[in-house]
């Protein structure tokens, strides 16, 4: 009977043990920190598409650009010379990231110029053309200073002279006809910025230098042969808005 009571005694001592020890892992349990599971940032996907819409001036350094006319010793001077007009006209950019920092960007416009003589020729309304001048160039993007991104480039430019004609009314009895501009490549160089306000949208400001010197024929008075070089070699000024695609 006694060793009975004993072995009773000892089950009970053994079953609070192993209750006390469970509450004890439960409290353990309980006090463990949560383990914390952080999201991982969000990656915006990256977008090569930009366009730009711009106004562009173009702004043509015609010095050194050379008129023989003829056999008339005066017109074929080197005081004589051409001038070409400013223009300013819309203009749409179309660029294509292949990387964050290298691009490629294609411009497109047509800008109308008037041509007229100088120095010996000044007066002379030689006649108007129509420049079309795409412009490719591979660009390099500095990314490092926020939303300010400037960008250098250089390529090559195309362009072709469209609707060209001569003038239509006599300047010192001389009357100028069947004018032809060839069509000409030159290399260009750019350098500019785009200022992001948010993802998608900024301002942009750009500046590109052509070396454009096409060969020009013409007629004066019907009969007298009329050659040259027009150094047209312009700058291109444009500013307006970016979108980011």
């Amino acid at each position: 009977m006694k060793a009975k009571t004993i072995l009773t005694k000892a089950s009970l001592l053994l079953l609070a043990a192993a209750v006390d020890g469970g509450a004890m892992s439960l409290h353990a349990v309980d006090l463990a920190p949560a383990r914390v599971y952080a999201r991982p940032p969000l990656v915006e996907p990256f977008n090569p598409l930009m366009i730009r819409l711009r106004v562009l001036g173009v702004l043509p350094d015609s010095e050194g650009s050379s008129v023989n006319v003829g056999a008339v010793p005066p017109l074929s001077s080197p005081n004589s010379g051409l001038s070409i007009s400013d223009r300013v006209v819309p203009e749409l950019d179309i660029t294509y990231f292949f990387t964050p920092n290298v691009s490629a960007e294609l411009i497109l416009a047509v800008t109308r110029h008037q041509i007229s003589g100088t120095g010996m020729l000044s007066g002379l309304d030689i006649g108007k053309t129509s420049l079309l001048p795409p412009t490719l160039t591979l660009q390099y993007h500095f990314t490092q200073f926020g939303p300010f991104k400037p960008y250098i480039g250089a390529g090559i430019n195309y362009t072709a002279f469209l609707h060209q004609s001569a003038a239509k009314a006599p300047f010192a009895g001389l009357m100028v006809t069947d004018l032809h501009v060839n069509n000409t490549v030159s290399p260009a160089i750019q350098f500019g910025f785009d200022y992001m306000l948010d993802r998608h949208w900024g301002l942009n400001f750009d500046v590109k230098k052509l070396w454009l010197r096409p060969d020009y024929s013409a007629t004066v008075n019907g009969a007298i042969p009329v050659t040259g070089r027009a150094n047209i070699d312009p700058w291109l000024v444009s500013g307006g808005v970016t979108y980011k695609f």
